[in-house]
């Protein structure tokens, strides 16, 4: 999968245009201030009530409710939730946006899964980027950019992609690489990698590493430090060299200790448990879920962030940060 080349992202299929953001979250922020430094009309569509108003005015960003934003632009980016997306374009949407419009995504859960059928006479694109909204902003305002997938689902006024490519180059990610890929394979591996490895995985193991360690009674500190603090600087030495950098990069200990005891962890078990998670999201399973969830006021998920915000390591931890306040500037 090579990355895009120049020509598919010329920015200038966005001259002339107008984008709304719907949503001001961490990526819809991000988004419409990268689109307006660079030089892209944005409106940010937004309720009455919402609280993200007064900050779209201090960054002076011309607001208006998501019927009339819609109304007004050419290309409409979806940023608000995806639990919110299907009501939002069914409502609102569908009877506001102009025929040949675009409708961006920045996840492709509610195509992929059907969960939102888009009008047929829409251009319906995805610009996904690798990266959480604070980091598409701080990588823009450094002249850098990150990483993002470009899919095309429906194509009504054959400029679907120039579109997108476009988009893409205004939010900053032609300065790093732009991959084309389906609706269905980013969504797949994107649920896929939250749930293994970036939140499920990672966040079970650090947790259970700090009660092994407490449990058999070590320090809380010793056991923060040593189970969560130091994942970033191993996080960012494979970011930067990869994982057989990161491991020529450390001891020889450590080195026996990853070969040896690794596969312990992550063991013929852990993978089978990877491969029935990974069904699950192909064949709906995980999407019926969610959706049976949401439909009941998330009573699991509010138990579950109850628990994890009461859990010791959250308590140490805060102590701790509070030592290193840098740490909060990122």
């Amino acid at each position: 999968m090579a990355p895009l080349s120049p020509d598919r992202l010329d920015p200038a299929a966005l001259d002339g245009r107008r984008v709304a953001v719907l949503g001001f979250g961490a990526q819809g922020r991000a988004q419409a201030l990268n689109l307006r430094d660079s030089g892209i009309d944005v409106v940010v569509g937004l309720r009455d009530a919402s609280p993200h108003r007064a900050e779209c005015a201090r960054e002076g960003l011309e607001v208006l409710d998501p019927a009339a934003a819609a109304r007004a632009c050419d290309v409409c980016a979806m940023l608000v939730p995806d639990e919110v997306q299907p009501r939002l374009y069914a409502e609102t949407l569908a009877p506001a946006l102009r025929p040949g419009s675009a409708l961006l995504f920045a996840h492709g859960y509610n195509i992929h899964y059907r969960k939102l059928l888009p009008r047929a006479d829409l251009d319906v694109v995805m610009v996904a980027p690798l990266g959480i909204g604070e980091q598409v902003r701080r990588q823009y305002e450094l002249g850098r950019g990150v990483p993002a997938l470009l899919a095309v689902h429906q194509d009504a006024s054959g400029q679907a992609a120039a579109v997108a490519g476009a988009y893409a180059t205004a939010d900053g990610h032609a300065r790093a690489a732009v991959f084309q890929t389906t609706f269905s394979a980013e969504t797949e591996t994107d649920l896929f990698a939250e749930q293994a490895v970036l939140c499920g995985g990672l966040g079970q193991l650090i947790t259970a590493a700090f009660e092994t360690l407490t449990e058999a009674g070590y320090p809380e500190e010793l056991a923060y430090f040593c189970c969560l603090h130091e994942v970033q600087l191993i996080a960012g030495l494979v970011q930067s060299r990869g994982i057989a950098g990161m491991r020529r990069s450390i001891s020889s200990t450590a080195a026996y200790g990853d070969a040896s005891r690794g596969p312990r962890v992550i063991g013929a078990q852990s993978r089978q448990a990877m491969r029935e998670m990974l069904a699950e999201i192909r064949d709906g399973r995980f999407a019926a879920e969610l959706g049976a969830e949401m439909a009941r006021g998330a009573p699991t998920l509010a138990a579950w962030r109850k628990a994890a915000e009461e859990h010791p390591i959250e308590a140490v931890g805060a102590r701790l940060r509070a030592l290193m306040p840098w740490l909060e500037q990122g």
